[in-house]
């Protein structure tokens, strides 16, 4: 399959530089404008994602070398962008960084596979001459990439704006096509894992508003139109067949201020799969609904443990339903919740209590970046080829009984113990790694294999 698919990638030469809320305030203005505008996040990210997705009202979807093979970037980018007047892709730390020397998984690697016109965003704070080699060394690094402009961030003043441009002008041929003056109110809370989740916020919407309508001041947004429609036809493989699941099945998933971290993609295949998702609040739920299984993700389960304890009734259900054998899955915050209490400046609060271990946050990240998890053997999925994953906790789950049984030995990261990870009982598995649903390496195949076969159980 061969199309247009109008697509810009915002990258920047370094980590923080501006560019998440830069790109968030091109989806918000580019939306105002009345644009069908398809986010997209390079690498395993959630609350980025939450952000973009709300700005542009239409889902964000990660793009990660780790977690997927390459036609599968080429076929989830072209699925989702297929309907979009334009997308844009927003990288991760600058625009050669990644985790292999090669660079054969950096924000680069990236753009050439998808063919995407970069669009460079420049801290030029205390920057005046010194942004021409610094334009001139990205283009000449690789010439395969394609630099089609820039936008100059966090500027001291008019003068300074004056400067800039007049020696870009000079030294390159890049055009400018943004210069965003230092602005405190477009800047957005952060905390330990970075920029604070969109579902968190009563006030998100009016914020990202407020960004969309700064950027859409100072960034040439038909400039941007222009770059995106100039990006080459990309040719796609062809996704394999999917067959249609037989039974379908309610699945419920913790969704509220807690908890909130899943893919995108996931959701869409999870529903492709013939489940019906029951949204759970953790916070207010009394009972655990009629389900076949439960989802519990990542979120900041420390930021709401008193209203997770006061929640007395749901912890119970919870409880009594995994005892009894539910198919469920947890992740980070979900094996936090799931654990016997939560320990965080000076506090303890009982939390469900079916993994015998009690969670302590620290200040320092106790793991953090990707992962890599062997099957044990005795992981009732019955897995058995390596699994891709990430991990960003700043928590430790101590005092598991000894004779615990894990689904995963750590190739790579920490895990649990920094040796196992993927806690089991009874038909529950939790881990503190982040994994990938979908995809022949992904967790929701044996998870609902699981669910039908326990179902299939309850019904003889």
């Amino acid at each position: 399959m061969k199309d247009r698919m109008p697509r810009v990638f915002i990258s920047a030469a370094h980590k923080s530089s501006g560019k998440t809320t830069l790109t968030l305030g091109l989806c918000a203005a580019l939306h105002a404008r009345g644009y069908a505008v398809q986010p997209f996040k390079k690498g395993p990210d959630y609350i980025d994602p939450l952000w973009l997705g709300m700005a542009a009202q239409r889902p964000c979807y990660n793009l990660d070398f780790h977690m997927m093979r390459r036609d599968e970037i080429e076929q989830q980018f072209a699925r989702a962008a297929a309907s979009a007047r334009i997308s844009l892709i927003e990288g991760n730390k600058g625009l050669y960084d990644g985790l292999d020397l090669d660079g054969s998984n950096s924000n680069a690697a990236l753009a050439k596979l998808l063919g995407v016109p970069v669009v460079l965003v420049i801290d030029a704070r205390g920057m005046t001459r010194g942004v021409a080699p610094l334009i001139l060394g990205y283009q000449a690094f690789d010439r395969d990439i394609r630099i089609a402009g820039v936008i100059l961030n966090n500027l001291g003043g008019s003068r300074h704006e004056s400067k800039l441009r007049a020696v870009i002008e000079h030294y390159t041929e890049v055009e400018v096509i943004g210069a965003v003056q230092h602005d405190a109110s477009m800047q957005i809370a952060e905390r330990h894992l970075g920029l604070v989740p969109a579902n968190e916020q009563d006030a998100a919407r009016a914020r990202i508003r407020h960004v969309g309508e700064r950027v859409a001041a100072q960034v040439d947004l038909d400039r941007l139109l222009a770059i995106s429609a100039n990006a080459p036809e990309l040719s796609v493989p062809p996704a394999a067949e999917t067959v249609a699941s037989a039974e379908r099945v309610r699945i419920g998933i913790a969704h509220d201020q807690a908890f909130g971290f899943y893919y995108s993609e996931d959701i869409d295949s999870l529903r492709a799969a013939n489940v019906e998702l029951v949204d759970i609040d953790t916070l207010r739920a009394q009972a655990l609904p009629d389900v076949d299984g439960l989802i519990i993700g990542g979120g900041f389960p420390e930021m709401f443990m008193v209203e997770l304890e006061a929640n007395t009734a749901l912890r119970s259900s919870i409880r009594n339903a995994i005892e009894g054998g539910l198919p469920t899955y947890a992740e980070c915050g979900g094996l936090m919740y799931l654990s016997k209490s939560l320990d965080w400046q000076g506090r303890t609060c009982e939390m469900v209590g079916v993994v015998p271990g009690n969670t302590v946050m620290h200040e320092r990240p106790v793991g953090r970046g990707y992962a890599r998890l062997q099957p044990t053997g005795e992981d009732r999925w019955q897995e058995t080829a390596p699994v891709p994953a990430h991990e960003f906790h700043y928590s430790s789950l101590e005092n598991l009984p000894a004779d615990s049984i894990y689904a995963y030995r750590v190739q790579r990261g920490h895990g649990i113990d920094g040796k196992h990870d993927g806690y089991q009982q009874h038909n529950l598995l939790a881990a503190y790694v982040h994994r990938r649903g979908s995809g022949a390496q992904g967790w929701i195949a044996p998870f609902l294999n699981q669910v039908r076969a326990h179902k299939a159980r309850a019904a003889a």
